[in-house]
């Protein structure tokens, strides 16, 4: 599993000649560490008097933070896996039978991996805007450090998702999921961007 290699083994095999690990896994492993930051500063705020009245909701969010990046550390592993099938529909010959159709389903199996990231990735967006106003402001920048890797991975998959769909043969199926991944980053690059903003106001001297 590429998930239970080492941050500096994971590299390695990202730069060597390999198909796999590839974008979407390190879209996915990014956006784990989106949450990951998330729920650093959620930890750091538990227990302060200053911020009592968001207990709760703190740990709440903590409890989301932590599916998510499990859940987007998985997402690695599951996009190198549905590369194997794409790969091995490429490579047979175009005249053999069947070959459009076992292609088509690879790439729509393709598909299935970038665009959970994105899904789960404009969740831990979600917390982190929260985190914003109920987070220790000690760590204010890790909640802008999360949000706009957080932001990179969504726009980092949405790239896997888009050179799936474009050789769809079944248009209409092509556009239904272009669809869904336009929407996430119509709606949470912005907001990811906001939320880094916002950090930028509080720490920057000149704003």
């Amino acid at each position: 599993m590429l998930v239970k290699e080492s941050c500096e083994r994971f590299s390695e095999l990202l730069a060597e000649k390999l198909p796999t690990p590839g974008g979407g896994g390190a879209a996915a492993y990014v956006g784990a560490l989106s949450a990951a930051l998330c729920s650093m500063v959620g930890n750091f705020t538990l227990g302060k008097k200053k911020y009592a009245e968001f207990e709760e909701d703190v740990k709440e969010i903590l409890l989301k933070a932590e599916r998510l990046r499990l859940r987007l550390l998985s997402l690695v592993d599951e996009d190198a896996q549905a590369f194997s099938p794409l790969a091995e529909a490429y490579a047979l010959p175009k005249d053999a039978p069947g070959r459009d159709e076992i292609l088509e389903k690879a790439l729509l199996n393709a598909c299935e991996a970038p665009l959970e990231m994105m899904r789960r990735c404009a969740e831990v967006v979600d917390l982190l805007e929260e985190m914003l106003t109920k987070g220790s402001r000690l760590l204010i920048s890790d909640v802008g450090c999360g949000a706009l890797m957080a932001r990179a991975a969504i726009e980092s998959a949405a790239v896997n998702v888009f050179v799936n769909t474009r050789l769809l043969k079944d248009t209409d199926t092509a556009n239904a999921i272009e669809a869904k991944a336009d929407e996430i980053l119509g709606s949470y690059c912005p907001k990811a961007s906001e939320v880094a903003a916002s950090v930028s106001k509080i720490i920057r001297r000149e704003y």
